[in-house]
Parts: C-alpha cells; structure tokens; sequence
C-alpha cells in the first residue's frame, strides 16, 4: 500500500531553496573578502554601542550573556572592540571616545570569569593595541596591573610539572600562545613559552602520529574539523608572536590545505562532520586556506582558487549566517541547532569570535598579496575537474583505523568520516561512521542514541544497546565502476550508556559504502559469535526531502535532493514530517521528514544484512 503524507513544511521548504541557490551561487564571483569583512566593522560598532550603554544588563534576542556562564566572554568581547579600534584611523574624531568604552568595559569586566581561550584572545588583543601605541588610552593602569595578574596561563597549568588541569591536550596550544604574548606584553621571561612549545609539538607529534592530523583525545581516534584546522593554528600562533613557522609545520599545513580543498563546496559550506560546525565548519577552511596562502605552501593555482573559496565563505557568513533583525549571527534559530557547547547562552561571544576570525583571515590574505583581489568565478568548475573525484585521508592506523574519504559527485561532496567520537562523543551522530554532504546527511548535535541516524541499534534481550560507530579496522577503497567502494569491518559493537564507549564483542561486523553518481549504498553484514537473543532494531533517516510516501521498505520523496530511500534487512518503514521537532535539526537548518524502520525480537544465529541505498540529484 502506498501512504501518502503531508507536504514539506514552509520552514524545510525555504531551507531547500536556500541550498540550491547557494550551490548555484558556485558558478558566479564572489565579491572580494576584503570588501565583505568590511561589512563587520558596523556590526562590531552596534555591539560597542550596545555594551556602552547597557555594560552587564544587556540582553540579546532574550539572552543576558553576562549572566549565562560564558567563561570566554571576556576575552572576546576585548578581542571585538580592540579590532574596531585598530581599523580606526589615528585621525578619526570619533576614536578617543572609542578607547574611552574600551577602557570602560575593561573595567566592567576585569573581574568576571575569563578562562584559556578568553585569556588568550585578551592579551592578544593588548598586545596588538601596544604595538599601535593604544594601549595606555584603551586599559586604565589600575585595570592594565589586574589583568596582568589575571590574563596568566598558569590558572590552567599545573606549576612546576607543567601539566593541564582537567584540559584536553590540546590547551597546551592555548597556554603557550598566552605565555608568548606575556613575554612580549614584558610580563614575563620567555622560558615559560620554550616549554610549552615543546609540550605542545610533543602533543601534535604523539597524536597525530605518520599522518600529520591530531588526535582530540588522547588517542581515542577522535578526528574532526579541528583535527584538520589545528596545523593551521599552530602556524598562526607563530606568525602572531613573531616566530619562524618551521618546515615541518608548513608540511602539516599542506596536509590540511589540501583536505580543505578536496572537501570544499563552491557555495562556501564547510566541513560537515563532527561538532561545533555551523559557521566554524566554515571558518576552519578560511583559517587553514588563509594561512597556507600566507606560508606559500599552495600552488599559484591553488591560491587563486582557495581565494575565491575563502571570498565565498566570506559571503555566506553575512548572506546566510548573519540575520539583520537580529543583529547577531544566528545558530539558534530557523531550524539551525548546535551543540551545547555553542549555545545560545554564548550568543554575543560568538559574534565577537566568528567577526574576529573573518578579519583575522582577511589580514593573512591581503599580507599574502590578494587584498581586493578579485575572485575566481568558476570556482565550481575548478572543484569538480580539478580536485580528485574520490580521496582516501588517514587519520591513524594500529588496532583500529581511522579516515575521511571524501567523494565529490558533481555539486554534491559526501565526507565519509570513519573515526570514534570517544569520552562524551561516541554516542552522538555527528561522530557516525556516514556520508555526510550537505543538504543529503547531516549528523544532529548532542543526539545521543535516542534517533540513530542511518545505523542500526540492536536492543539486546539483556537490555543492553550497541550501534557499530568506534572500532574500524581494515578500512579500504577500491574502484567500483565509476565510482567507488569503502569497506572496513569491526571487531566489537559500541555498547551505549557510558560516557565513552564499551566494546562488546558479541556482535561483529563488515561494512560496504558503494559511492556511485547520485547513489549511496551501504552494506553491513553482522554475525553473533553464539546464538543472541535479540528485542529489536531501530533505525533511522532525518532528512532534508519532503513530501514523502511509503512503499514496503521505499521512501520516495518530492521535494530536496534525496528521491528515494530503499532498507532492506528490516521488517517495517515508515516516514512522516518532522514538523519542527528540535530532535531533527542539522547545524544549518531544519531536516523535513524522519524515516523510521525496524525489526522485532530474534535469535540471532546466523548472518544478518542490512543494507540502505539512497538516490539523490
């Protein structure tokens, strides 16, 4: 029996529109970046204005970020104001009332929470308003003599032993930025630095092993896009604090150029998997792309067009990620969900960082010689005839294997991230071994297992519930016609209800991703080692595609990119509209139909196959 069901709601609809336009956008030039950050400068003049009259009790879009629990606030609104006073002209009437507000929020909020990363973009910012000999005029002395006690990375580095408290190691990039530009504020010696250097290259070496990109946990496997941007970083901190940036790094940084561009869209859309994407999926490209320019590690070629790329990012991030009425940048709102760590509760800190970030990287291109440069207009074409059609990026190799590969199918680039989300992540879909691409599959932040999108969760007659999401081995590509088959298999299932993951062995499993023009198959063979009492299997599809009906175990859709999805292996399917529900949200908006499918109880005795294609355009 065919069921029809309700039509796209207006939302998923407007969303829909808004990806096809922005990938048609790929064959036009953008305009130069450094006329679209320009566009940041009144947006971080209505924040001074705003912060100057209402200090504490501001609120935003019904948020008192004051009074929410942002522990970087601080720093990042010092970092907004400060690069609104060093685009001022020295002659401009209006600038001795501006250092004036500054010095004024300094006071305001030199006593408030400011931790690591509110530290950091603080004394940087200090640092820059000294070398433009603004400092005394920006910081009362009073103020100045706190926040050289506060702005110390010894609050996060345990002394003598030089060990974060309670900090991923990755921190040490952040303590030893703070430790340099205390030795340039004159604050300190420059030991202090030399060691944590040494930490942090020791940790980049330890944990991103032969292949060059870091582990997030201590090797845990967990990659993602700052996994790819941390080269980049690193360089940056160099460049800032007036280090030379060595040939190792430069071949790190090539590394994740180069991923950078096999990843990219030519509508500006960056990185889909793993956490904290919406716009900072974006930025890590602009970041990487930005500083690999700088360091002359890109080819001419690649330049100009990771130029256009970057002047894209830059659009979009005013076009689609800024929202006027608002006067903020919008991650909250229109369907759009992130994780918890970049709540709503953070909302002005994040203008200030994402405004912060599109000038900063400006500043690295127009130093790289492309200030006003103008953008490549076929961008698009570049990407799809130039850059590999398919691309296999390992990440680690030992017990268990971890990659990215990545398969441009015309406008379409699907990343098939193969990794484990670790401690807190293991569980969360944005972590899923899936093909992500923009607008086709999208993992939901913080989703727990609740909704496993696009895998299997075995309910186990004991209780227990294992998805197969941490324990790749043996992960290989092959051609497969004209396109391509990735295979790898796990040793154990994820046993969910912990907060990292546990390995259960009792099931085990092989898996296929057939990657062909407009089709993606996967293929997952599981075997229990001695008969298994199973209660069920769920699964599920969010999906941006609407207006769908249901035939046996085929969805057919009428609107979005996704046509048809077809399950096999399980006994039921059905789908309806997700009619606004906050449980199927992507980070840039709103999935229209959810796609359910099960199975009952079983004893599993023998090979067991589940198998979904999906068809898009």
């Amino acid at each position: 029996m065919r069921i029809a069901l309700p039509a796209l709601a207006a939302v998923p609809a407007v969303l829909a529109a808004a990806l096809f336009a922005g990938q048609a956008q790929g064959a036009t030039a953008p305009a130069p970046l450094h006329q679209t950050v320009e566009q940041a400068y009144p947006q971080l003049e209505y924040f001074s204005q705003l912060l100057t009259r209402e200090k504490a009790g501001l609120t935003m879009d019904g948020v008192k970020p004051f009074g929410a629990g942002d522990k970087f606030l601080p720093g990042k609104i010092a970092a907004g104001l400060g690069d609104l006073l060093l685009h001022t002209p020295g002659n401009d009437p209006r600038l001795p009332g501006m250092l004036s507000d500054f010095a004024t929020m300094a006071d305001v909020t030199v006593d408030m929470d400011n931790h690591t990363w509110g530290i950091y973009y603080y004394i940087g910012t200090l640092y820059k308003l000294k070398k433009a000999g603004l400092l005394d005029r920006a910081v009362r002395p009073a103020t100045l003599e706190k926040l050289r006690q506060k702005l110390d990375w010894r609050t996060f580095v345990r002394q003598p032993s030089f060990e974060l408290i309670n900090l991923p190691t990755n921190y040490f990039g952040v303590a030893f930025s703070i430790a340099r530009l205390r030795f340039l504020m004159g604050w300190d010696d420059v030991h202090p630095s030399e060691v944590l250097l040494d930490k942090m290259l020791t940790h980049y070496h330890d944990y991103s092993g032969k292949y060059g990109f870091s582990d997030e946990t201590d090797g845990e496997g967990r990659f993602d896009r700052y996994s790819i941007l941390l080269a980049a970083e690193i360089c940056e901190r160099f460049i800032e604090t007036g280090l030379e940036v060595t040939p190792e790094l430069k071949g790190l940084l090539h590394n994740s150029a180069e991923l950078a561009l096999n990843a990219a869209n030519a509508d500006g859309s960056g990185f889909t998997m793993g956490r904290s994407l919406g716009p900072y999926g974006e930025t890590a490209m602009l970041e990487i792309l930005s500083t690999a320019a700088y360091l002359g590690v890109l080819t001419p070629e690649e330049k100009e067009y990771a130029y256009s790329l970057s002047s894209r990012i830059g659009e979009r991030y005013m076009n689609f990620w800024y929202d006027p009425q608002m006067h903020s940048v919008d991650m909250w709102n229109k369907g759009r969900r992130t994780d918890t760590y970049r709540g709503k509760h953070r909302i002005l800190g994040e203008n200030f960082s994402l405004i912060h970030q599109l000038i900063s990287t400006d500043e690295m291109w127009n130093r790289a010689g492309m200030k006003d440069a103008k953008p490549r207009a076929d961008l698009a074409s570049w990407l799809e005839h130039k850059r590999p059609a398919f691309s296999l990026t390992r990440f680690a190799s030992g017990e268990y294997d971890r990659a990215l590969a990545i398969w441009r199918d015309g406008r379409h680039v699907v990343s098939l991230s193969l990794i484990n989300g670790g401690i807190s992540q293991h569980a969360n879909s944005p972590y899923y071994p899936l093909p992500f691409s923009y607008g086709i599959v999208s993992g939901i932040a913080d989703s727990g297992a609740e909704h496993p999108q696009l895998l299997p969760k075995f309910k186990l007659a004991d209780g227990s519930e294992l998805i197969a999401t941490a324990y790749e081995q043996d992960i290989q590509a092959t051609p497969e016609g004209k396109g391509y088959r990735v295979t790898y298999r796990q040793d154990a299932l994820d046993r969910l209800g912990q907060k990292g993951p546990v390995k259960d062995p009792r099931i085990v499993v092989e898996t296929a991703h057939s990657l062909q023009h407009g089709v993606i198959t996967r293929t997952d063979t599981y075997r229990a080692g001695s008969p298994l009492d199973v209660a069920g299997i769920d699964f599920e599809f969010a999906a941006f595609s609407g207006s769908a009906s249901v035939e046996g175990n085929t969805v057919s859709f009428k609107d979005g990119a996704v046509r048809s999805f077809t399950v096999s292996g399980l006994q039921v399917c059905q789908a309806a509209p997700t009619n606004g529900n906050p449980l199927y949200q992507a980070p840039y908006g709103p999935m229209a139909s959810v796609v359910k499918c099960s199975s009952g109880a079983f004893t599993m005795n023998k090979p067991l196959t589940i198998s979904w294609t999906m068809r898009y355009q």
